[in-house]
This record gives structure tokens, sequence and C-alpha cells, in this order.
């Protein structure tokens, strides 16, 4: 799924005028060419996972908002149990499955296209469930809320998350944020969301600024090499560009103040 910087990016792109399904999938298209499709690691997943107990080869795990599936396909070489990764976009489907079958992980990861809104999960099915930057797109407080039925008692939960890292911040970003998603909150206000959703918080910490630089920033020259090489002439493919050096001029100037934030939780009652 693509993260809540792409997102904004979208709206930003669309000032003033209507959506066009075109640009959306110029929009993804960028974003396939990038292993991950938003800030994150793969040393990060794993440390993630390092707070999940109990999984066996007949564990379920949910990837929920999984795009191409880049922290997937680490969690299935960490991990036992089968897992199925869930996008709204049949072209990161396509490649994660591709990218499933090449690792040889084919036999116990797919992918399929779904909506987290409906997921296709039997009530208390899932022993995990995981979403690195994607549950905004239905809320964090309604994701963790609606997808708790799907989880057995004393199954996890792993998302990670925008979050503010002080209570005041200058205006510019945080004006930001607030167009972007206004859900957005401080880590204290966070958990006890987690906790009043029903689940018993077990992990939080901070990504460190490498997965927004190497992992994230960085990954993005190749893909915007290949993506302008493709639609050379294109204006919309070319104004999207020119949207993208923003977000990380933004995180450069102001990442004391905001970041993404992994949190682990079980499941009680």
């Amino acid at each position: 799924m693509l993260s809540v910087h792409a997102k904004y990016i979208n709206t930003m792109s669309n000032e003033n005028k209507t959506i066009h399904e075109f640009d959306f999938s110029l929009i993804c298209e960028f974003f396939s060419n990038m292993e991950r499709q938003g800030p994150g690691s793969p040393e990060v997943t794993q440390k993630a996972l390092g707070f999940v107990d109990n999984l066996t080869e007949k564990s379920l795990i949910a990837d929920i908002g999984c795009g191409t599936g880049g922290q997937t396909m680490v969690l299935a070489q960490h991990a036992p149990g089968r897992i199925t990764g869930l996008d709204l976009f049949p072209d990161f489907i396509d490649i994660f499955n591709r990218n499933a079958e090449q690792l040889g992980l084919h036999d116990r990861v797919k992918g399929v296209v779904g909506s987290m809104d409906n997921l296709p999960f039997q009530t208390g099915e899932l022993d995990l469930i995981w979403s690195e930057g994607a549950i905004y797109n239905i809320g964090f407080e309604r994701g963790l809320n609606e997808w708790r039925k799907y989880l057995k008692t004393g199954g996890y939960i792993a998302v990670s998350e925008s979050s503010w890292f002080t209570d005041e911040r200058p205006a510019e970003i945080n004006d930001f944020w607030m167009e972007a998603y206004p859900e957005i909150d401080t880590i204290p206000n966070q958990v006890v969301k987690i906790h009043r959703a029903g689940y018993l918080p077990i992990a939080t910490f901070i990504l460190p600024e490498n997965c927004w630089i190497e992992h994230y920033f960085a990954k993005k020259i190749k893909a915007r090499e290949i993506f302008l090489d493709k639609y050379a002439g294109n204006k919309a493919a070319e104004e999207f560009m020119e949207l993208q050096p923003r977000e990380e001029e933004l995180y450069r100037k102001y990442k004391e103040f905001y970041g993404y934030t992994f949190f682990i939780a079980k499941k009680i009652g």
C-alpha cells in the first residue's frame, strides 16, 4: 500500500482538479519500482518480529497493505507459517507474487487483491496481523478495532504508524500532517488507543533515520530515473516527479518532531 506521503503527494498533484485514474496509476507505477513503498528496513521488520512469540508452521499471518511485499518477504524468511499479503492495487500484488516465486516462498506466501476494510479472513483465524506504514488508509484506531476480530486470543498485531515526537511543533510541519493525515498523534496517545482497543501493548520503538534516508529516499532516485525515462515528455509524470523532493526536504528539516513508530501488541480477552 502506498505510504501516507504518497497519498499526500497525490492530493497535491491533483489540487483544484479531478483526480484522474490515469494519474493515480502513474503514481502506483512509480512506487512499484521500489522494494518498499514507505520508510522501513529489513532490520526493523526483524526487530519487530522479535517481539512476537509462539509462531509455528501452522500459524496464519496477514500483511495488510503489503504493497510489493518488501517487508513480507523478510517476514517469510524469518518466521514460520503461511502469509497472505493483501493490497488494493493489482500491479503491486503481481510484483508481490513474482517476488515470492523468485525467492522460493510461493508455497506459503501469497498476495491477493483486497481492501483492508473488508478483510477476506475468518473471525479468530489469524495468529499475526502485520502492517507497515499502511494502517493510516483505514485510520489507526479504526484499524486496531476492526482487525481485532480476525485475531485469535493471544494473537499479535504489529504496525508501523506516523507519530508526533513532541506535543508542540512548527506550523509548517504541523500543517503538512494535518492535511495529509489528521489522525497522527503522539506515541503515548497511540499506546492508549491500542490498550483501549483490547490489546496488551508489548513493545514500541521509533524507526531509525536510515529507514527514511537509505531505504526510502535513496531508493526513490533509481525509481525516478526509470520512471522519467519511460514517461519523458509526459506532463503529469513530470509534475509528479517535481513534487518528490518536498517530502525529503520536510523530513530532513523536521525529523526531530515526527517519524514512524512500530507498535507490537497482543489481543487479550
